[in-house]
This record gives C-alpha cells, sequence and structure tokens, in this order.
C-alpha cells in the first residue's frame, strides 16, 4: 500500500521542522510515520512478525514426521533457516546473541538429522559436541524429552508422570487445570493424554551421539519439591496398572476439554505448544488426519509459516490486535489525527475483534459479563487484561469513539468494566486470569520449564491502570489499589520487573507514565527513583538496553546492546516524569541518529518476554511503535493525554 499523502495525514508543524535536535526528530517522526501508515493492511489492522527461535521449527518437523505427513519441500526449507541459525559453538540460543541452549539444540539438532545432515559433518559435530558437554539429552528438559520418548529416544519410565485423571479435579481443588495459567493448561492437558498413551514411533536413526553417558547433576529442590517427588514415584506405580474405567473416563474428558477450546483458525490458544500437543494428542485418540479437527489445526499451521528466500520458519504466535493498538497509540502520539481515515479504518477492525463470549477466565469470575480483546486473530477463549487495556486506550485517541452511545465507545466501556472485574485480590493484574497465583503447580516435576501461573506483574497492572486514569477512572477504588500495588512492587534499585518485556527497562517504562497519569506527583519519591535508575543505566553513546538474561543474573539489569525500543521506553518514563534535560537529548539524539533511510529501525535484538529466562520473542512492530511515541511526546505533536 503506498504511503498516504502527508497533507491527509501530517499535523502542520512537520511541514516545516524547527532546527537542531527538535528539527532532527520531527523528521524522524515524519518519516517513521509515514514507514506506519504505508503498512496497514487492507482491512485495517497491522501485523508484524513474531520471531522467536528455531524450536518452533525443530517440533514443526518433529510433529509432521510423527504425524507421516512431513514432505521434503517443507525439510528442506526449514532445514535452511534452522542451519542458517547456528551459533560457531554448534548450539542454537534462544534469542539474538545469547548464550547456547542445551535443549533447543537437541531439537534443533534431530531436525536436521530427519533432514538428512550427515552427523559426520562439520555443523553437526559441533552441536553434538556442545550437547554432550552440557549433559547430553539426559540433562535436556522435560518437553525435549517428552519428543525423544514418542521417538524411542527416552524411556517413557524416566519421564515425570502427569496423568490426564487431572482433568477429573473438581475446581476447588489444588492442582486442577485452573490453578495453571492459560498457557499452561491449553499445554498440559494433551501432554497428559500423550503421557498416558505412550506412543513409540521409532527414528530412522539414533542419537546416542548425543548422549553423556551420565545423570545430570541433581537440581536444588525444595521440601514441597521433594514432596511431589515422591508423589510422582506413586504416579508411575499407577501408570503401570490405572484404573481402566477412570482411565477411560479421564481421557474423555480430556479430549472433549481440548475438542471445545479448537478456535477457528484450527490452532488452539494461537500459540504453537498447545496446538501441537493437540493435534498429536487427537492422533492418538483416534482422529484420523482427514477429521475436521486435525485437518483444520494442520491447514492453520500455514498461516503462522514464513517463507522468503528458500527459508520457512513459523511464528510461535501472531500478534494483530496487539501490534494495531500499538500502532494507533504512535501513530497519534505523532500527530495524526483521530478522524484520519487509517485510523478510522483501525478502530473499525478493533472493534470488530471484541471478544463477547465467556473464556476460561469466567472460571473465577462467573458473574462477569463478557468483553476483551485477545492477542491474536482468533483466540475466543483466552481474551487477556494487557491486549484489553491498550485496545480501549487505543480507541479512545480514534474518533470512533468519541461519539457516546456509538460502537466503539461501547465497546471501550464493555472493556473498561471488564478489565475492572478482571482485578486480582492484591490490587494488581495478571494477563489472562484473575487471582491465578497457585504455588504449588511450580512443584510439578514435569514443569521445568517456564512460568506455569499468571500472577498480577508490574506492566500489565501499570497499562490497566494507565487506560483507567485516561477514561475518567483515575479515581476510582480499582486505580487506587492498582496505584497502591504498583507502587509496592517497586524494586529497592527503583525500577520495576518486566513480565512481558525485556526487562526493568520494560517495566519502569509501562510504570511511570501510568502512576503520573493516575495523578502521582513526577516529583514523588517513587518517580524520582525511577529517574535516577534510568539516568544510571543509559549507555554512553545515549542509548538503552538490557539483556535477557538480567531475568536470571542482576548483574545484566538495565544492561546491554542498545536497542530502539528499550531506548523508546526509557524515554517514555523520562518525558512522563518531566524530563527534558541531557539523558533525554541524548536519547532522542540515540533515536534519530539509528534510524534507517526508509524511516524505520533496526532491532535484531529481542524484547518481547514469553518466559522469563526461558523463552524471548522479537516483535517486529516494536522497534517502531515505540520510538515513534518517543518522539511524538518529546515533540508535543499527540494528542492531550
Amino acid at each position: 500500500m503506498p504511503a498516504p499523502s502527508p497533507s491527509t495525514t501530517a499535523p502542520g508543524r512537520l511541514a516545516a521542522p524547527p532546527r537542531g535536535r527538535e528539527g532532527a526528530a520531527a523528521t524522524a517522526l515524519a518519516a517513521g510515520r509515514d514507514w506506519l501508515l504505508a503498512r496497514q493492511e487492507p482491512g485495517g489492522w497491522w501485523q508484524g512478525e513474531l520471531e522467536t527461535n528455531v524450536t518452533m521449527d525443530a517440533e514443526d518437523l518433529l510433529l509432521r514426521e510423527f504425524l507421516g505427513i512431513r514432505t521434503d519441500a517443507e525439510t528442506a526449507e526449514t532445514a535452511a533457516w534452522i542451519r542458517s541459525r547456528q551459533r560457531d559453538d554448534g548450539s542454537w540460543a534462544t534469542y539474538t546473541g545469547g548464550p547456547g541452549d542445551l535443549s533447543t539444540t537437541v531439537e534443533a539438532y534431530v531436525a536436521l538429522r530427519l533432514a538428512g545432515d550427515d552427523p559426520g559433518s562439520a555443523h553437526l559435530r559441533r552441536a553434538a559436541g556442545f550437547v554432550v558437554a552440557h549433559g547430553g539429552l539426559e540433562a535436556s528438559r522435560v518437553f525435549t524429552r517428552f519428543w525423544l520418548a514418542m521417538f524411542g529416544e527416552e524411556p517413557w519410565a524416566r519421564l515425570p508422570v502427569l496423568p490426564p485423571e487431572l482433568v477429573l479435579l473438581p475446581r476447588r481443588m489444588p492442582l486442577n487445570v485452573y490453578d495453571f495459567a492459560s498457557w499452561a493448561r491449553q499445554t498440559i492437558v494433551p501432554l497428559a493424554v500423550v503421557g498416558a498413551l505412550r506412543p513409540r514411533r521409532p527414528l530412522p536413526f539414533g542419537l546416542a551421539e548425543l548422549r553423556a553417558g551420565a545423570a545430570p547433576p541433581a537440581r536444588p529442590v525444595s521440601p514441597v519439591g521433594r514432596a511431589f517427588l515422591g508423589l510422582d514415584r506413586l504416579l508411575h506405580r499407577y501408570e503401570r496398572r490405572p484404573l481402566k474405567g477412570l482411565r477411560r473416563l479421564a481421557l474423555a474428558r480430556a479430549e472433549r476439554w481440548i475438542l471445545e477450546r479448537q478456535e477457528a483458525d484450527g490452532s488452539w490458544g494461537g500459540i504453537q505448544p498447545p496446538w501441537v500437543y493437540s493435534l498429536i494428542a487427537l492422533h492418538l485418540l483416534g482422529h484420523p488426519l482427514d477429521s475436521p479437527a486435525v485437518q483444520a489445526g494442520l491447514a492453520g499451521l500455514d498461516r503462522f509459516t514464513v517463507r522468503s528466500g528458500g527459508l520457512r520458519r513459523l511464528e510461535a504466535c501472531q500478534s494483530p490486535v496487539w501490534d494495531t493498538a500499538l500502532t494507533v497509540l504512535a501513530l497519534t502520539d505523532a500527530g495524526v489525527p483521530g478522524d484520519d481515515p487509517a485510523l478510522r479504518r483501525a478502530a473499525g477492525w478493533l472493534v470488530g475483534e471484541e471478544i463477547r463470549i465467556r473464556g476460561d477466565w469466567s472460571v473465577r469470575r462467573p458473574d462477569l459479563v463478557p468483553s476483551g480483546w485477545a492477542f491474536e486473530f482468533d483466540n475466543d477463549w483466552y481474551p487477556d487484561v494487557d491486549d484489553t487495556a491498550e485496545v480501549a486506550l487505543a480507541l479512545c485517541r480514534t474518533a470512533a469513539a468519541e461519539a457516546d452511545g456509538g460502537p466503539a465507545r461501547a465497546a471501550v466501556d464493555r472493556g473498561v468494566a471488564w478489565l475492572v472485574g478482571m482485578q486480582s485480590r492484591d490490587g494488581g493484574w495478571g494477563a489472562f486470569d484473575a487471582d491465578n497465583t497457585s504455588r504449588l503447580c511450580r512443584h510439578l516435576p514435569f514443569l521445568d520449564f517456564g512460568e506455569v501461573t499468571d500472577p498480577p506483574s508490574a506492566d500489565v497492572t501499570a497499562h490497566v491502570v494507565e487506560t483507567l486514569a485516561h477514561t475518567g477512572a483515575a479515581g476510582s477504588p480499582a486505580a487506587r489499589r492498582g496505584v497502591d500495588w504498583l507502587l509496592d512492587a517497586q524494586e529497592p534499585d527503583g525500577s520495576w520487573f518486566g513480565r512481558w518485556g525485556v526487562n526493568h527497562v520494560y517495566g519502569t517504562g509501562a510504570v511511570v507514565p501510568a502512576l503520573v497519569a493516575a495523578g502521582v506527583d513526577p516529583g514523588a519519591r517513587p518517580i524520582r527513583r525511577a529517574v535516577s535508575w534510568l539516568e544510571e543505566h543509559q549507555g554512553a553513546d545515549g542509548g538503552w538496553g538490557e539483556d535477557p538474561r538480567s531475568y536470571t543474573d542482576p548483574a545484566w539489569r538495565g544492561r546491554g546492546r542498545p536497542t530502539a525500543s528499550q531506548t523508546a521506553w526509557a524515554l517514555l518514563a523520562l518525558l512522563a516524569a518531566g524530563e527534558r534535560g541531557p539523558a533525554v537529548e541524548r536519547g532522542i539524539g540515540w533515536l534519530t541518529a539509528t534510524q534507517r533511510p526508509d524511516g524505520s529501525w533496526d532491532e535484531p535484538e529481542f524484547t518481547g518476554t514469553g518466559f522469563p529466562g526461558d523463552f524471548f520473542i522479537n516483535y517486529h512492530l516494536y522497534r517502531q511503535v515505540f520510538p515513534l511515541m518517543a518522539l511524538g511526546r518529546y515533540l508535543g505533536e499527540g494528542r492531550t493525554r
């Protein structure tokens, strides 16, 4: 789509920008604005690629091998992509510039063996050397060994047990499926089916070269963890002779649960892990490849496939609703008027994406009127708090929401009411559920990868508080409790933890604007401490960056290669706090100096977070929307906030 004419989208001052730093910022703002406007889809939305690591691609080949549908063309293109991401030491990382990851390397290696790569080739010998040096197959995570067991390379008896009878537990019982986070429960239910049926479909090769020959060192286990290890031993005994009637009932209930939650696009939750495991579970339960559910699931994967230059890779998820809301906010910050045709199209599309049915969130909030927005095109079971907050805020910036009683205003009002109803007891907000804070879930030996619960986080809570403030509810009980939660959650160093973005720069960049919008004085001590933390962590070149290792190593907090998105997050906080000194000027200078000639920014780094410490995301639009917000607010181009 061609870029809109500046005469129809650009505010007056951008036509004749001032000189100096503000002039450079205004020029960058105009170029970035036009870059975004040119990339709106005809239907009204924006969507950037959501890039993750090669685990997605390796598991896609493993899925197709298991189902017997792997093709030479798909395999060759996927293998080419996997090879292109290998590090010099033979490993594969979970994010650009990160250290090698054992389990990711194991899965990538097996995928390349499926593609016909010779284990004696230089790149696979390096990979095998890395795997053995880091403990071998024996030390890989449970999910990786689950795949190995399905292909006969790991005895099922060595894996922790997750019995399908779990789905029969009533909701008031500990460890029922609704004690787990939305993403975890969707994955656990099909995996429990697969673990109960214990398939074994041998690969056309062995993996002896990946074995270290010794048990991995024992991990530290808490007293509760030791109790769960004892329970696991009992469950292994049960698995040898499960109660037949109870097992049949559990498998039937799990099958129905899975089928009920398949989305219109064939996915489960719009994300890769439950999608893949649900297809395998249904196949093992007797659903043939041409059955409606399996056919829809396989066809839907094509929508998540990116092909370019002979390479094939899968997105773990897609983020059109999130991308569109952020883009509307960025464009209005850049001075694009709310009645601009592009924003009218975006608002119409967003209004149509509101979810009006009850999903799993209603288990804890049965009386709450359905509303909300999901991250993806199709994920009606799981609208999320973060998207709903940003969509409501974005719609309020457009002309579509200005008329009382119109569909956009009604959607915003329903969405805000839903947000208030999703507040947890402690005053914060989680992403998908309220009060999803079970501590027992974290001790299950089966779950050694990623977060398994969804407690309130600073970034999500901040986005809700900011939305409440800008929709006239800054003084409401919900907003006041949210502010108190955020103040209590401030780290001793003055920053805030970032659950869904890397990391303390993200959290701080979200919280400071929210607190100021909700009425906290920019001169108040919590804001001043946050400003000091950001200024202390600004790079010598004026940018900000934070490496994902900050989730496991505090020495990396606020430190890393500068990126466009993280620099913008820091600037958003500083500008909200009323700062216009050297730190802001140098940050703006970094953004203007690093902008590409086409108006975009480059950002190979992963600044989005799936699971802190385990799974990271490169949102390809983050590098564009957040700098535009920062530049627009610096210049004062946007609407009054």
